[in-house]
């Protein structure tokens, strides 16, 4: 079974790479992937289960990258070991390219199955593996994509962080002690006024009395 196909990811190309080549991110986006653990750079063991035409089977084998190129391109390729159902093998050449929305992964894709999985005919296994192949892009893609939004989000979670460093409030701090000193001897001095006008009135009502 052979198939090409693209995504393009709005990441960036050194994000897409990394991605590539996480463990935890492949186990996301490998259908049916119950574990993958990282031996070395370049191999890992997974364990995956699918349902290939009327069997469902259950995978131990290993993943290899290799014809690594970063962050440009490079080989992806596993071999699987099913049991009685027999055995899979297979990989893809992907390959990244810089657009404006991102990046352009582009791959091509190979497979083959042997012992009783062979007896079942290309027609139930070719649509399936085509399938799969095509969910792990996709997966990829969204996966890819949502790692570069988090990073943005933790960057404008932090800028904000940056503002109270400035000590703007402390500039507040500082004015209320002048407003309160002008205010004050302002009341005291229209308090007294009024006093002296009521002084003043009573003796001259006490003066036209005496007139009469």
């Amino acid at each position: 079974m052979k198939m090409s196909g693209e995504e393009v990811i709005p990441a960036s190309r050194d994000v897409v790479w990394k991605a590539l080549n996480d463990p935890a991110v492949l186990k996301q986006c490998i259908p049916g992937c119950q574990s993958i653990t990282k031996n070395s750079d370049t191999d890992m063991a997974a364990t995956v289960q699918v349902a290939l035409g009327p069997l469902k089977v259950k995978f131990n084998g290993k993943v290899k990258l290799s014809d690594l190129k970063p962050p440009s391109s490079y080989r992806i390729a596993g071999q699987g070991d099913g049991g009685f159902a027999g055995s899979a093998s297979g990989g893809a050449n992907v390959k990244l390219e810089t657009v404006p929305e991102g990046t352009r992964l582009s791959y091509d894709v190979d497979a083959q199955v042997a012992g009783k999985l062979a007896t079942i005919g290309a027609r139930f296994i070719d649509p399936v593996a085509r399938k799969l192949a095509g969910e792990f892009f996709v997966k990829f893609a969204k996966v890819a994509g949502s790692m570069k939004e988090e990073k943005a989000a933790e960057a404008h979670v932090a800028a904000p962080a940056k503002a109270p460093a400035a000590k703007k409030p402390a500039a507040k701090k500082a004015a209320p002690p002048k407003k309160a000193a002008s205010k004050k001897p302002a009341k005291k001095a229209t308090a007294k006024k009024p006093g002296a006008k009521k002084v003043a009135k009573k003796p001259a009502k006490k003066a036209a009395k005496k007139k009469l």
